[in-house]
């Protein structure tokens, strides 16, 4: 079946759902993972105007803010991994377009799975929000599991009253 699978995660907490969703899988069928954060370049964020001094921070301190950041998400990950005795790996890429980022470490690192979580977004929201996921459906060249994540206010409606 699959032995390394890839798992995106951008440090949300439905992110972090999928992401450990995605731990159990590979356990329950004796794979590995690589845990992947992708960041965009700092001119991603401020866009190509010259608009950087507005922001006050420079190329090297967001380098670092992200890198940092990426740290943090991937531990989350490769720490629940560990906890369930799944070989894992941490990656941080940079892309602009973070779809793209997802398909291009999964052949670099030999994954033969994506496992990716969505928010199940439909209609408007979904075009107006994009989908990452989406987006990784229609270029990735390997099998795509998309995990359903459920968002906190689905799971207050479901509880029952007391």
């Amino acid at each position: 079946m699959f032995k390394k699978i890839l798992i995106p995660t951008d440090g949300s907490p439905l992110s972090a759902q999928a992401a450990n969703a995605g731990v159990s899988f590979a356990r329950s069928v004796n794979a590995e993972i690589v845990a992947l954060h992708v960041t965009q370049p700092f001119a991603a964020t401020i866009g190509f105007d010259g608009m950087a001094a507005a922001y006050a921070i420079t190329d090297d301190a967001y380098e670092k803010a992200s890198a940092e950041q990426a740290a943090k998400y991937l531990d989350a990950v490769t720490s629940r991994a560990d906890t369930a005795g799944v070989k894992s790996t941490a990656l941080s890429v940079s892309n602009f377009n973070v779809a793209d980022g997802i398909v291009q470490a999964a052949a670099e690192t030999g994954c033969d799975l994506i496992f990716i979580g969505s928010h199940g977004r439909s209609g408007l929201s979904r075009l107006l929000l994009g989908s990452v996921t989406a987006k990784v459906l229609s270029l990735a060249h390997v099998a795509v599991l998309v995990y359903r994540v459920k968002e906190e206010k689905e799971k207050k409606a479901a509880a029952p009253a007391r």
